[in-house]
């Protein structure tokens, strides 16, 4: 299973490639992690990204690409991967479908975890953890039993919210990704391979309507029907 993974920031893709993954066996490939990774071991092309993050300029595709190949050349994707984060815009789609045509690798399906914006804000804008032992709770959805105490660990006054989970942020992301990434899917939708899912339902619903749209839709009986009369 070769799949792409799409959606805004928050709308559980990572949540949902790491249940597919154990799912299916194949690797989840973050093109963040990508870059982290490469640049820990000191690989060129991590040399490179490090060098060029530094600089405080943005990794050229081509060096995105480059890391993504070699990943792929990896034993772990011989029977597939979900990529995650990649690719961001038209241009990537690209050159993504060129070097995955060189090596005769041929995508299952781009599922697009559909939100609505409005929705998305408030999940992440409500937001906040334990600091103690990191379990998560929000403001409207899951608040702890006791406004002052973890349900889990019985930790005192030690939430803790990200700077980055508030509306304000959580649109300027939203509107980078309607602007840039929202576009890539009238080009996978093009080559008939798109597949939309409703990302605001519960995490489990999600995972059944994407694996729902992974599976072959079977063929319709085509026995023919007894003649009537004997």
């Amino acid at each position: 299973m070769r799949l792409i993974l799409l959606g805004p920031p928050g709308a559980g893709k990572g949540t949902q490639a790491r249940i597919l993954t154990d799912k299916y066996g194949i690797p989840h490939i973050a093109a963040g992690d990508l870059f982290r990774d490469n640049i820990k071991n000191g690989t060129p092309l991590g040399k490179k990204v490090e060098s060029i993050l530094k600089a405080g300029t943005l990794v050229p595709d081509e060096i995105t690409i480059n890391m993504i190949a070699d990943r792929l050349d990896q034993p772990d994707c011989k029977n597939g991967f979900i990529l995650d984060g990649f690719p961001r815009n038209v241009a990537q789609a690209e050159a993504l479908e060129k070097m995955l045509k060189a090596k005769g690798i041929k995508l299952d399906a781009v599922v697009q975890m559909a939100v609505k914006d409005a929705e998305l804000i408030e999940r992440i804008s409500g937001r906040f953890t334990c600091g103690a032992c990191g379990e998560g709770y929000h403001d409207k959805f899951k608040k702890p039993h006791d406004p002052h105490a973890c349900d889990k660990c019985g930790a005192k006054d030690d939430f803790v919210r990200r700077p980055d989970d508030n509306a304000a942020t959580v649109k300027t992301r939203l509107d980078t990704y309607h602007t840039q990434t929202a576009p890539i899917l009238p080009f996978y939708e093009s080559r008939g391979i798109l597949k939309t899912v409703n990302g605001m339902a519960p995490m489990n619903e999600v995972t059944n309507q994407i694996l729902a749209a992974l599976e072959p839709k079977k063929s319709p009986d085509r026995h023919p029907a007894p003649k009537k009369g004997g």
